[in-house]
């Protein structure tokens, strides 16, 4: 099978972190493409830059010319995710649905570290829309923006330890979700240094995606995510000179 792995910013170094990441937990025959958008900011850490990256993300899906069998949205607390869904007949997986449900299965109660704390309330919104909000013991912010992730990576790790650290012992979490894209691959680490189980929620979104495509499920399209009613829609999808097709998203 082959899954698209969409990053939310135009950071391509970010990307190849992010496919990485996949690739070390997909199944063999799974094939993991990144992707990054055309346009948008090159980090996600608002609204404004959210909303940016649910347009670009959906443009740099519905451009791409090859069969595939999942989409991976590799954005924490990110907007989208239900547009991708109206748009595409396969399965389509938000890390930070799948990170949140993960933990559920390994403790009573999850917390989440991620970058700035203006992201804090967005992710928040994020969980509670998904209905995954209940057993979420705290959303902390590490302080580190996202591109800091990569430049330091040391300090990034002892950050996301510290906030870890204070979720188990102030919060009561007993699982830590590690609430940004750019965190990927980090996991280990943190769980060594915390002694709780940590997701990747890109790790996490790839098995979910390989388990619902093996299991030939995908979106229900009965009446909230059903396809987009055929109307006049200006500019849409967005072309530039390198794109060969605009034709409807490609499907497994």
């Amino acid at each position: 099978m082959r899954i698209l792995v969409a990053n939310v910013n135009t950071t391509q170094s970010m990307t190849d972190s992010i496919a990485a990441q996949a690739r070390s937990v997909a199944a063999p025959g799974t094939e993991i493409i990144g992707i990054t958008p055309r346009f948008g900011a090159d980090s996600c850490e608002g609204n404004f830059e959210s909303y940016l990256a649910a347009i670009a993300v959906m443009d740099r899906v519905v451009n791409y010319t090859e069969p595939f069998d999942a989409v991976i949205q590799a954005g924490y607390g990110e907007h989208g995710r239900e547009g991708l869904q109206e748009l595409l007949d396969v399965p389509v997986v938000d890390i930070t649905e799948a990170a949140a449900s993960t933990a559920m299965f390994l403790g009573h109660k999850y917390s989440v570290v991620t970058t700035l704390d203006r992201a804090v309330p967005l992710i928040e919104d994020r969980l509670k829309l998904a209905g995954l909000d209940d057993r979420c013991a705290s959303v902390r912010a590490s302080g580190m923006a996202v591109l800091e992730l990569e430049e330091y990576p040391d300090r990034a790790v002892e950050a996301i330890v510290e906030q870890a650290e204070r979720a188990v012992r102030d919060d009561k979490a007993e699982v830590i979700v590690l609430g940004c894209g750019g965190m990927a691959g980090l996991d280990e680490q943190i769980r060594q240094r915390c002694g709780v189980p940590v997701v990747d929620g890109v790790a996490a979104a790839v098995t979910i995606a390989e388990s619902l495509v093996r299991l030939g499920l995908s979106t229900s399209k009965v009446r909230t995510y059903a396809t987009p009613r055929p109307k006049t829609v200006i500019g849409w999808p967005l072309t530039t000179t390198d794109t060969t097709t605009a034709d409807a998203p490609a499907a497994h």
